[in-house]
């Protein structure tokens, strides 16, 4: 018998001046829904400095530390938490290099070989690892926890009982098949 295989959750961030253009941000975001990510959160913000300045504060000491979080800060960004099998290594190849003319060169078909501009305008952000990836949601999604969704909504994204939204980008749970299952419960 093989054991359940588990998603994945990482955190994606598309830049200001992809959320600026309707056609790049369309464009990332069907390559998102083409590539079977499930998008479990979705907020569009512009960054106050603060949550900036919290999110990269490992580059705190870098000479574009003060460059990338006034750009960071400098209009809406659409934020998510996409969902998939080892969807951290999954999402980092499809943005490509950090570098966007690394990638415009090595990896011109990935999102940042096409839409990124420089290496701070490099028109995605995509968590490192895993636990990068809960230290990274807790700051944006403040009221998501993490071991609640894997406890109670993971297993109806591993298996696609999933309703989606193109407006609102984001995957909800199939409620009429919770409805189901209650009323088979309560036969």
């Amino acid at each position: 018998m093989q054991s359940k295989k588990y998603l994945q959750l990482t955190l994606a961030i598309l830049k200001p001046h992809i959320v600026k253009s309707p056609f790049a941000l369309q464009k990332i975001r069907d390559l998102i829904i083409d590539n079977n990510f499930k998008v479990v959160r979705s907020r569009r913000v512009t960054m106050p400095r603060e949550e900036a300045e919290l999110f990269y504060k490992e580059h705190r000491d870098k000479f574009f530390y003060n460059r990338l979080v006034t750009f960071m800060c400098s209009g809406p960004s659409d934020i998510h938490i996409l969902a998939a099998h080892d969807a951290v290594a999954k999402w980092r190849q499809l943005m490509g290099p950090t570098k966007s003319y690394q990638a415009q060169y090595n990896a011109p078909d990935t999102i940042r070989g096409t839409f990124g501009l420089s290496d701070t305008r490099n028109a995605t952000h995509g968590s490192d690892s895993t636990e990068s990836a809960e230290r990274e949601i807790a700051i944006f999604f403040k009221d998501f926890d993490t071991k609640k969704w894997y406890d109670s909504e993971e297993i109806f994204f591993n298996f696609g009982r999933l309703h989606f939204d193109p407006i609102s980008f984001v995957h909800t749970i199939d409620k009429s098949y919770l409805e189901k299952q209650n009323e088979h419960i309560e036969e």
